[in-house]
């Protein structure tokens, strides 16, 4: 098969070539072939298997599905005119105007993977969670074992049943903390009001939450800011940490980080952790 009649495979094949591991926070050390990711690396990465990546590499599969093109969007860090062509080689409608996105910029990534041992996440902007770094997994759980569906900080919050782990407590109270995070999603729903997922989000907790209901019809918007919040964890117990928010000139992605100061037992908990983090990747 020609480069021409697989074109989807030839831009699988260069994108992973032109990625070196430290730009994803792998080590460097021993012998490579060539100075891109390995297969079964970028296989890892998008959460995919190595045989389904070889079969789109070689043209044997040619019709990824929305989540599969989103997941190799992000572990190949291309950049948002590379994705709108990767959709169209692979025979999908663009991701639309006016939707909550969940494509994180190259520089983004290579942020996350110079600060890999840091408790990050990134999250959209209906806060649904798109990727992490190992130690946010040992802090919080490991996100990669719920549904894409469920990775949601909104959900968590209202809907505790979908909660994998219980949520960090707040110094400012739970009512505040709530209260601000409704009105952080009345200003996604203003930015994005016709997006179908949030609008689903939504209807979801006002029909299943009487907390969020009441919340929601007090109108109010604005955005999360600076916490301090305490994880209680089953291995090192309650850890208090620094709770920020960043956003992303020119998009909608929070990236929250948790920090503790240097030389404090909450510091020496989270040490612990990073020696037991380990990488998982998050599916859509």
């Amino acid at each position: 098969m020609t480069e021409e009649q697989n074109r989807l495979g030839t831009a699988l094949r260069r994108w992973r070539d032109r990625l070196a591991p430290a730009d994803v926070g792998l080590p460097t050390a021993g012998r490579r072939r060539a100075a891109g990711l390995r297969r079964e690396e970028l296989a890892a990465l998008a959460g995919l298997s190595v045989d389904y990546l070889v079969r789109l590499e070689q043209g044997r599969a040619t019709r990824p599905s929305e989540q599969v093109a989103a997941a190799l969007s992000r572990a190949l860090h291309l950049e948002t005119s590379e994705r709108d062509h990767l959709y169209r080689l692979a025979h999908l409608p663009l991701p639309g105007a006016g939707r909550i996105s969940t494509h994180i910029p190259p520089s983004v990534q290579r942020l996350l993977a110079a600060l890999t041992g840091q408790a990050l996440a990134v999250f959209a902007a209906d806060w649904t969670l798109i990727t992490c770094t190992p130690l946010w997994g040992s802090l919080f759980g490991e996100p990669a074992h719920d549904p894409a569906d469920r990775r949601n900080l909104v959900r968590d919050t209202f809907l505790p049943e979908s909660a994998s782990a219980p949520l960090p407590r707040s110094e400012r109270g739970r009512e505040a903390m709530e209260a601000a995070l409704v009105a952080d999603l009345r200003t996604a729903q203003g930015t994005f009001p016709d997006d179908p997922r949030l609008r689903g989000l939504i209807q979801e907790c006002i029909t299943r939450s009487p907390r969020f209901a009441r919340l929601w019809s007090q109108g109010a918007a604005g955005a999360l800011g600076h916490d301090r919040k305490t994880v209680t964890h089953p291995v090192v117990g309650d850890i208090t940490l620094d709770c920020d928010i960043l956003t992303v000139p020119g998009s909608d992605l929070r990236i929250v980080a948790y920090t503790v100061a240097a030389g404090t037992p909450a510091a020496e908990q989270l040490d612990f952790l990073r020696v037991t983090a380990t990488r998982a990747p998050l599916n859509d």
